[in-house]
């Protein structure tokens, strides 16, 4: 029983400790095809749940499946790979609707 409660207790800690949404400011973005292929390209992680591209903003933004989590180094190299440039990551707990919300808002 013991054993048990330890096990939830550190699956409980693992999963509290990791961020729903990851969001980059990332630079060199510049068109419709630097959004695809950003998406494309974090989707193929298998931690990824959604992604966000604003052009307009510089957002690169990665909600994780729960539980799950993408290092920043990962998520660096896999954009400056790409030929981006990131400047800056934040965890949030912001959902993706807020944050299409946010951008659509602007956007008005």
């Amino acid at each position: 029983m013991k054993k048990i409660l330890l096990t939830t207790l550190a699956i409980f800690l693992a999963t509290a400790a990791s961020a729903d949404t990851i969001e980059m400011k990332v630079y060199g973005l510049v068109c419709s095809f630097c959004a695809q292929g950003i998406e494309k390209t974090l989707r193929k992680n298998p931690a990824t749940a959604d992604v966000v591209v604003s052009l307009e903003d510089r957002l690169v933004a990665v909600v994780t499946r729960e539980g799950q989590d993408i290092g920043d180094a990962e998520l660096t190299q896999a954009l400056t790979d790409s030929g981006y440039d990131v400047k800056g990551i934040t965890r949030t707990k912001r959902s993706v609707d807020e944050i299409r919300a946010q951008l659509k808002a602007k956007v008005k």
